[in-house]
């Protein structure tokens, strides 16, 4: 576990409004599911945590709750406590690719990449993304399928140039590489070592529209669901992706529990 120091001490953000128990409970949720505390290991002890983290031993303790109750983590009395063996199944609620969201059922599901190039920022990137009018963007725009049957669109943006260097370099100096990747622009990143911290996903529903509908085949006035995730790294909103989900691609679940 070489990563745990760097990766306890990012600086732990929470939305107003938020428990820090919540953000503490996300942060060491997200080590676990990334592997920096790998399956079975033993987490390191309330006062260490604390520590790392900034927070009392009292928001550790209700973060390493609320883990249990997930079964992220087991509680051996006298030792301490571990990652669990196996993780629990997850939905839209955890932060990962759309692939790895549509595949719960151990389907078969490629991404075809249609399309990668900077253009200027939209009033809807902007918005989500914190950038001024002036900005350009990188996007990515892709065909998500499962047994060569279409059941998504993925449409990603990102900051381009220095809107991106500035916040990431890391970031900027992985995406060229990313860009023919058969993978999501997420899955790409992380795949080189991003780690991505707080997220957010919108739900709605609407019609797909020609355009879109042809890409799915489906008729221009049938319903999608689209989800719209943004996600941060080291505290910076810097990803954004519309994924436009047909009625094909089945169930997508939310994990819910009560905190």
């Amino acid at each position: 576990m070489t990563d745990v120091a760097p990766f306890l001490d990012r600086p732990l953000t929470a939305p107003v409004g938020q428990p820090l128990r919540v953000a503490v409970y996300s942060r060491l949720a997200e080590g676990i599911r990334s592997g920096v505390f790998p399956l079975a290991s033993m987490l390191p002890r309330e006062t260490e945590l604390g520590v790392a983290l900034g927070v009392s031993r009292t928001v550790v303790r209700e973060a390493l709750m609320l883990l249990e109750e997930d079964g992220l983590i087991v509680t051996r009395r006298g030792v301490g406590r571990f990652v669990a063996d196996d993780l629990p199944t997850v939905g839209l609620e955890e932060l990962r690719p759309l692939e790895a969201a549509l595949a719960e059922g151990g389907e078969d599901i490629t991404v075809r990449p249609l399309e990668f190039v900077v253009q200027p920022t939209t009033d809807y990137v902007s918005g989500h993304l914190g950038l001024d009018a002036e900005a350009n963007t990188w996007f990515r725009e892709s065909v998500v399928e499962r047994a060569g049957e279409p059941i998504a669109i993925l449409q990603e943006h990102l900051p381009a140039g220095r809107y991106l260097s500035d916040a990431s370099p890391q970031v900027a100096a992985a995406v060229p590489e990313a860009a023919d990747d058969p993978s999501s622009l997420m899955a790409a990143l992380l795949a080189r070592g991003v780690v991505f911290g707080s997220g957010r996903c919108e739900i709605t529903v609407n019609v797909v529209g020609r355009s879109r509908g042809e890409l799915l085949g489906l008729k221009a006035g049938d319903p999608v669901l689209i989800l719209t995730q943004t996600a941060t790294v080291a505290g910076a909103p810097l990803y954004l992706a519309k994924c436009i989900v047909s009625g094909r691609a089945g169930v997508l679940s939310v994990v819910q529990t009560t905190q």
